[in-house]
């Protein structure tokens, strides 16, 4: 079992830990720095007891924030979850019919032959203009 050197609120603690564990007691020793500094800039200088269950202390409260959010999240991902689902057994909507308008063939040989005639007189009035 490895002993580790941690600082907490300046102070050095030789603390055991199991091994392959060691990052996680240094980063949960910075958490409980970090605490322990804001208290020092704060309060001053505190019996290393008192500072310790402070620190501990203003740690639980933001995990117990932590873990109300969580629950909040969990609640939220639950209901969104269910709405999914209850949109997912829905039925599909009955398809959509569209109509599209068809142009007759006798109005497209009419419009043809307009056209033309047109075109006729267009000519015929550059001819007689040039």
């Amino acid at each position: 079992m490895p002993e580790v050197e941690i600082k907490i609120g300046g102070r050095a603690f030789e603390v055991f830990c199991q091994d392959g564990e060691e990052h996680y007691l240094h980063t949960a020793a910075k958490m409980l720095d970090v605490e322990a500094s804001v208290l020092a800039g704060q309060i001053g200088r505190l019996p290393e007891a008192r500072m310790l269950l402070m620190a501990g202390l203003m740690l639980a409260d933001k995990t117990a924030g932590l873990e109300d959010k969580l629950r909040e999240m969990q609640i939220q991902l639950a209901d969104k979850e269910a709405e999914l689902s209850r949109m997912a057994a829905r039925p599909a909507p009955p398809p959509q019919q569209i109509e599209v308008a068809v142009i007759p063939p006798e109005l497209t040989e009419t419009l043809s032959e307009l056209a033309a005639r047109a075109e006729a007189l267009a000519d015929a009035v550059e001819d007689k203009a040039g």
